[in-house]
């Protein structure tokens, strides 16, 4: 995983323990507004300036959905199907606690700016 910042700086598998938590956060946002599907948050997330490869980001919705944070189901269009994942109400309760913690956090980030 890669991640490249408005300066255009590329950070490193080094400082991915540093993401992955806001990453995860992202996920789980977009998983409470509407459906979500795995390449669709690979390219949500690249916007933001995350570079996830499948690799990364589809362990990502399998770890949110082992700890119960999503539910998935296959969704079949012609020859192709595709694994959707939405909120399940543990998903949006830890969600919005998050909110409270990353506010607080934001606030004392920038505090001296």
């Amino acid at each position: 995983m890669s991640i490249v910042n408005s300066e255009n700086r590329v950070f490193t598998m080094d400082d991915k323990d540093l993401y992955s938590g806001l990453i995860r956060l992202h996920i789980l946002h977009h998983a409470c507004k509407e459906p979500i599907f795995g390449l669709g948050m690979i390219e949500e997330l690249a916007r933001h300036g995350y570079r996830l490869s499948a690799g990364t980001a589809y362990p990502l919705l399998h770890g949110l959905e082992r700890k119960g944070y999503l539910r998935s189901y296959e969704q079949r269009r012609g020859k192709h199907s595709r694994r959707i994942y939405k909120a399940t109400p543990a998903g949006r309760k830890a969600l919005t606690a998050a909110k409270d913690k990353v506010r607080e956090l934001f606030g004392e980030l920038f505090e001296d700016d």
